[in-house]
């Protein structure tokens, strides 16, 4: 029979859970982490779960904070738990199950609260997963989208802010104030330089509320890069009855994950670190050219498979890879087009480094969805494939597979599968995204008309052409058939 997940039952877990191997009692805060979703609990969280195991560093436990109303019932049920996570990581061999214990703490909602928690001294390190689209930026300028009318509450108000950003400078203005140290300003999201996304949010907003200020963020606040993978599936009730049927016990919000986790990080902190080398985190001074080919090789290819799929109305990732056409999409799309872009790394190779991601893809057992990958497409296409269209246009370079990809969102958000079925809202801006799809179904420029998300790159005449072929040819042959053409054509 499974128990409710708190301190109290962790002795009498089955032999096969993995407990915290220290007195959680004894942590003491060092890292707010804002947004604490599944990704963060299978992997920043894991990874100090590891390192407090180890009899290192537990002053550096983790305090969770949102500014977002619905993440309240997310911080009810974890409070109810004692701050635990059960981490059951889906290796096809076998599964195998963690109780995290490295969060000891979840902030109350609200900006107020928020400020609080960052002005404590104890807090070092802040880290942020908000996803791609939190940073507020200018597509065309690539700088802070001053525009939006929560940065401009910011600017006008900062003692009472409405973004993540808005919160950190009030509690570093705080915490210069009173003679404390910063914090470092560690982005754990799927962007490029994401560190420097982050920074360039913080300073912009800075600036346009103090000049003097926002030069202080500036010359004392760090924000190192870092790359971030770990496969997290959304969970369902299928997770929740797993935790419950396969390792007895009753988590309100388990995370399941892929046995694969990685974290290559710059080494630059304001105000010290938890040595997380010890765990496997690689600590390095330039984490550009791995984060490149994380975000282009993993997440270009999810979002090469994920459209396609999507029309074919294939639900899990898994059978994606395993239908002939989305995965020879796949194949050729990142052997011709997507990893000739991503620069040599000493020891790394790039082709092992995608046969990693194709067994990654197919595990069964992570049951990964089509629908999870096609979210939020407006600010992940233009982190994930937009950049490499843009290389390879300025190197002369073939674009017809990114521009057949680019077709196939668009094809997407028209809501409505090959089959007929409707594909449901999956995007922030899904109502936008699906007018102009609409349109675009008689003239494919009407898509490229969203220059906030293709920026200048909706002018390149090679790139228009290119895309007009491709949703063409989609309109008109179906999804199967263009694949099949595109598959069939041999590289010169």
């Amino acid at each position: 029979m499974a128990q409710k997940l708190s301190n109290t039952i962790l002795s009498t877990l089955s032999s096969d859970v993995a407990l915290p191997g220290y007195d959680r009692g004894a942590l003491s805060r060092g890292i707010l982490h804002i947004g604490l979703g599944n990704f963060h609990r299978a992997h920043q969280a894991v990874y100090l779960d590891k390192l407090f195991s180890l009899g290192h560093d537990h002053d550096w436990a983790l305090v969770g904070a949102s500014l977002r109303d619905n993440d309240k019932p997310v911080r009810s049920d974890l409070q109810e738990q004692d701050w635990l996570t059960t981490v059951v990581e889906l290796d096809p061999e076998g599964l195998t199950a963690r109780i995290c214990g490295s969060m000891i703490d979840y902030a109350e909602i609200s900006p107020d609260a928020v400020i609080e928690a960052l002005s404590d001294p104890a807090i070092r390190i802040v880290s942020l997963t908000i996803t791609e689209g939190g940073y507020f930026v200018d597509a065309t300028t690539g700088g802070l989208d001053t525009s939006h009318p929560d940065i401009q509450h910011d600017i006008k108000n900062m003692g009472d802010p409405k973004t993540v950003f808005g919160c950190i400078i009030a509690a570093l203005k705080i915490r210069h104030d009173r003679g404390a140290p910063p914090f470092t300003v560690m982005s754990c999201d799927n962007l490029p330089e994401n560190g420097h996304v982050a920074k360039n949010s913080v300073i912009g907003l800075a600036k346009a509320q103090s000049v003097e200020f926002g030069t202080w963020i500036e010359e004392n606040v760090s924000f190192p890069n870092s790359m971030v993978d770990c496969i997290t599936p959304a969970t369902s009730q299928r997770e929740i009855d797993l935790v419950s049927s396969q390792f007895a016990i009753e988590d309100a919000r388990p995370v399941v994950c892929e046995p694969f986790r990685q974290w290559v990080l710059e080494d630059d902190f304001s105000n010290g670190r938890p040595a997380l080398e010890k765990v496997g985190v690689q600590f390095v001074s330039d984490v550009a050219p791995y984060e490149l080919m994380k975000l282009r090789i993993l997440n270009g290819g999810h979002a090469t498979i994920a459209y396609p799929a999507g029309l074919l109305d294939i639900h899990f990732v898994h059978d994606a890879m395993a239908n002939p056409l989305v995965y020879g999409f796949l194949d050729k799309l990142e052997r011709t087009e997507i990893i000739p872009t991503v620069p040599d790394i000493p020891g790394v190779s790039h082709q092992d480094y995608y046969a990693t991601i194709v067994e990654r893809f197919s595990n069964k057992a992570v049951g990964d969805t089509i629908p999870r990958l096609c979210h939020d497409g407006s600010n992940r296409q233009p982190k994930f494939i937009l950049p490499v269209i843009e290389d390879r246009l300025s190197a002369g370079q073939s674009i017809d597979g990114l521009a057949l990809e680019s077709a196939l969102w668009c094809r997407y958000c028209y809501g409505e599968t090959e089959s007929g079925a409707k594909i449901e809202p999956n995007d922030p801006s899904w109502d936008q995204l699906q007018a102009q799809a609409v349109l675009a179904k008689q003239d494919a420029a009407q898509w490229l008309e969203m220059r906030e998300i293709y920026g200048p790159l909706a002018e390149n005449e090679v790139f228009r052409s290119a895309f007009k072929s491709a949703l063409e040819a989609v309109w008109r042959d179906g999804t199967a058939a263009t694949l099949n053409s595109y598959i069939s054509v041999q590289c010169g």
